[in-house]
């Protein structure tokens, strides 16, 4: 059976996978190795972020129990600021409207940074993080 793309009318931001490392230096190293290059981050306060071309990976030490899958409204892929995108809020408002689930909501009444998190239906996390 073939599955025909359409757009959902939802963008969740820049993508990223959130890896829950047990030694942040180790992990550094074997994704340099790898290819990737730090963008941001402290070690020191237990996180990083890098970037292999589009793709960008977070490693987290004592900050997640799990993996997580993380969008951030508002972000490109270099983790700039971008216009005109759709807020946290309006994101989880059309989420429930869905019906889906949350594990963590957004203040509905706050402005700025925000963020959910859901659990998909295999337990994987996903952590919709708005910066801006």
């Amino acid at each position: 059976m073939a599955i025909e793309a359409k757009e959902s009318g939802m963008e969740l931001g820049a993508f990223s996978v959130s890896l829950a490392v047990k030694d942040i230096e180790a992990s550094r190293a074997f994704y340099e190795k790898l290819g990737f290059n730090p963008l941001m981050g402290d070690a020191a306060k237990g996180w990083l972020i890098l970037k292999n071309g589009t793709t960008v990976i977070g490693l987290f030490q004592g900050m997640f129990e799990r993996n997580t899958l993380t969008f951030n409204p508002g972000w490109s892929q270099d983790a700039h600021k971008v216009q005109g995108f759709t807020d946290v809020r309006d994101l989880q408002s059309e989420l429930k409207q869905r019906g889906v689930a949350f594990m963590l909501e957004a203040d509905a009444s706050s402005q700025g940074p925000a963020s959910f998190m859901l659990m998909d239906p295999d337990g994987n996390p996903v952590l919709v993080d708005q910066h801006v």
